[in-house]
């Protein structure tokens, strides 16, 4: 079980090359999110950090982030980010669903696009496993899942529908919100996105 085409986006970063993902600036509807709910600061995990900014983001609201992403080089922009901002985070080169992350158990967990590369459903409810088990009691974790269910050109990001999503989740997670919203990307075309807010379920 592996991420959609692992070495693609390891490719993506390479020097000299801007993925259309990496905007450089942390995700609107991460400050939304955070900020209207609103989520207090606590240990948090990005998963796919990328080059940082939305771990970054995070930690300037005070919350004590972890970022983890398979780029070597995506982690080393990000580290040099946090460098020159004066920010504090963590970053790890890893594969979130190969390696253990330290620093467990995290009060929310945000990914921008991780949950949504993978090829089925039983590897997407096995991600979904694995973010319930890093997080503490009714810990909150934060999606940005590529939409079907909304007209869209074939270039942008994989896509999910509300049934996709709920079916593989629900045992694992209450959903609070799940809205209709896009991605912003370096694309002609804007990608249309979900994002859905869900609370781990307690166990038993």
């Amino acid at each position: 079980m592996i991420m959609r085409d692992e070495e693609h986006f390891r490719e993506a970063y390479k020097e000299g090359s801007t993925p259309p993902w990496d905007i450089g600036r942390a995700d609107f509807n991460l400050l939304q999110t955070v900020t209207t709910r609103p989520i207090p600061p606590c240990k948090a995990l990005e998963i796919g950090c990328g080059t940082g900014d939305n771990a970054l983001w995070l930690a300037e609201q005070n919350f004590e982030v972890v970022g983890v992403d398979f780029s070597e080089i995506a982690i080393t922009k990000a580290r040099e980010k946090a460098a020159k901002a004066n920010v504090t985070c963590m970053f790890a080169v890893l594969n979130f669903l190969k390696t253990h992350v330290d620093g467990a158990p995290f009060g929310f967990v945000f990914d921008r696009g991780c949950f949504h590369v993978l090829d089925s459903a039983d590897d997407r409810e096995t991600f979904a496993e694995q973010v319930n088990s890093y997080l503490a009691e009714n810990g909150l974790w934060l999606s940005l899942i590529g939409s079907a269910d909304e007209q869209q050109l074939t270039e942008g990001p994989p896509k999910l529908t509300a049934r996709d999503i709920v079916a593989v989740v629900e045992p694992f997670f209450e959903i609070l919100s799940l809205t209709s919203s896009h991605f912003e990307a370096h694309l002609p075309a804007t990608p249309r996105a979900w994002v859905c807010l869900m609370r781990k379920r307690r166990a038993g």
